[in-house]
């Protein structure tokens, strides 16, 4: 999950997806026990006829609605592509009560397995908005473990709306700098009208530019989608590996296709009976504690910027983020760090405990009068490269997804006492969570999805795994995630930072591969 990168210019909650910031990649940015329990996971629900020429089986078309039969049935034309993958355009229909309507494609890329296939895992970082064609691209063969290559085809997907996928349209790159750039007192009725007229004017130009897609781009849509992305790679069962909201969409699939589910591994997960607000609780105390924890260990190393008790520290850093919004700290390209993007710039490191030596030479910097750390680290939130260019559209289609998966509260006296709420779960964050309901107040499309508790009635058992630091996704959610599901097994690794496989310890690692590859369900409550 991901705090948003709001068009009010707020470090808004519900930071319901991205993957973990990895530390060479952001460094690279910023430079230019008994494990198992008896049984098995279910079949991996392979299926090899037609693989080859990228033709559907026919037993798996003929098992899908009528009405999505030539979806299911299409023929996929893998092509070399980025080097050493293979990509694809697949259809769906823009509108599942309309499947004769028109259609989308969406933008997927595979690793082909070099060893014997199983079948093919399907991955969603996160986001919601995040790329799972980059995702693969960039990371699968570093946070995907070689057993699980060995076994599976690795297919990255851009679900609908995202970057490559009938993706959400809504500024210039100059539009969406020169909106970062402004700042809003929410807590004052002028800033907030202020606010929600900037709001509403973005909103009209994504309408604008993004066409009809802008209203189909809910959870439970990219849920049917998956369905027909398991049909064309030819797996009578989904297998699939879903981080912080990527976990949002594989529970919906499980309530939505019980019986296609296979092997489904949610790492970070997301409580789906939370409304908004709730998450966004939930977000802002995991936050301050995580934040906490790094000044703590920061403070026992050499150069640390923060003096005193861990209290202290988190005081100092209260005290520049206040002073920057009175007086925006400069940075090196002549653009001003205020409160908010100080915020923005500070949260991104705490997803990965590896990027906590990155945030200490931005936050000395800062405390020394220089925002450029902390503003490099806010466009590295925001996508944006040092040369002005944004690399995705994740912003927009996190609030576009958002708008249409959560009734938000957008009542002034509400968001009001929201705000002092928050305030009072995080002195020093609180404040930049609140006034989320502005994000969708005068949104051209209403909710379609109200959270309740996921239900799901299959065989196949479900691996969740949570993290006990996560400042993201709780751990508790993940706790409550596997109650909901039932039949489920819950993985917890007593960690720091935003998920776990592929970034934790052999323990998890190793759970997550033999539940993938051999079938092997980790004993529930398993603690690594």
């Amino acid at each position: 999950m991901k705090p948003a990168r709001p068009k009010s210019a707020r470090s808004r909650s519900l930071a319901i997806g991205m993957r973990a910031v990895g530390a060479a990649a952001l460094a690279v940015t910023l430079a230019s026990c008994s494990l198992f329990g008896g049984g098995s996971g279910g079949g991996s629900g392979a299926a090899t006829s037609g693989a080859a020429s990228g033709q559907a089986d026919p037993s798996i078309a003929a098992a899908a609605p009528a009405e999505l039969r030539s979806f299911y049935s299409q023929r996929i034309d893998w092509k070399p592509c980025e080097s050493s993958f293979q990509c694809a355009k697949i259809k769906v229909p823009l509108d599942y009560s309309k499947p004769d309507g028109d259609h989308i494609e969406l933008a997927a890329i595979k690793l082909p397995t070099k060893g014997n296939k199983k079948g093919t895992l399907l991955v969603n970082p996160g986001g919601p908005g995040g790329s799972g064609y980059d995702f693969v691209r960039d990371a699968a063969n570093t946070n995907i473990s070689e057993k699980v290559r060995s076994a599976y085809d690795i297919v990255g997907f851009d679900p609908r709306g995202v970057k490559r996928s009938a993706p959400v349209t809504c500024l210039t790159d100059a539009e969406r700098d020169a909106s970062r750039a402004k700042t809003y007192a929410l807590d004052t009725d002028a800033g907030l009208q202020a606010a929600l007229a900037d709001n509403k004017a973005i909103a009209a130009k994504c309408a604008e530019n993004t066409g009809p897609v802008l209203g189909q781009i809910d959870t439970v849509s990219a849920a049917k989608d998956l369905d027909i992305l398991r049909g064309v790679v030819n797996d009578a069962k989904l297998n699939y590996l879903g981080y912080s909201y990527g976990t949002l969409l594989g529970a919906t699939y499980a309530s939505l296709f019980p019986d296609n589910v296979g092997r489904l591994v949610l790492d970070g997960a997301l409580d789906p009976s939370l409304s908004y607000e709730e998450l966004t609780a939930g977000q802002t105390v995991a936050f301050d504690k995580a934040l906490h924890t790094y000044v703590a260990n920061c403070q026992q190393t050499s150069g640390c910027p923060m003096t005193g008790s861990a209290e202290d520290g988190v005081q100092q850093i209260r005290n520049a983020i206040n002073a920057a919004e009175a007086n925006p700290l400069p940075s090196k390209d002549g653009r001003k760090v205020s409160g908010s993007t100080f915020v923005s710039g500070l949260i991104i490191p705490l997803y990965n405990n590896d990027n906590w030596p990155i945030l200490t030479r931005a936050l000395g910097q800062a405390l020394a009068g220089d925002g450029t750390g902390m503003m490099q680290l806010a466009d590295f939130g925001a996508d944006r490269d040092p040369s002005g260019t944004y690399t995705s559209n994740s912003s927009f289609a996190f609030n576009a997804i958002n708008c249409l998966d959560y009734p938000m509260v957008t009542d002034t006296a509400s968001m009001r006492a929201e705000d002092q709420k928050l305030r009072q779960l995080s002195p020093t964050l609180g404040y930049y969570f609140a006034y989320g309901g502005t994000n969708c107040m005068d949104w051209p499309y209403k909710n379609v999805r109200t959270p309740a508790p996921v239900e799901y009635k299959g065989s196949a058992p479900i691996v969740v795994v949570g993290t006990t630091g996560d400042p993201a996704t709780p751990v508790e959610w993940a706790s409550s995630l596997r109650k909901q599901l039932g039949n489920a097994s819950l993985l917890t690794w007593k960690g720091e930072g935003h998920t776990a496989y592929g970034r934790s310890n052999s323990c998890i690692g190793n759970a997550v591969d033999d539940y993938l590859v051999d079938g092997k369900t980790p004993a529930d409550n398993t603690v690594c």
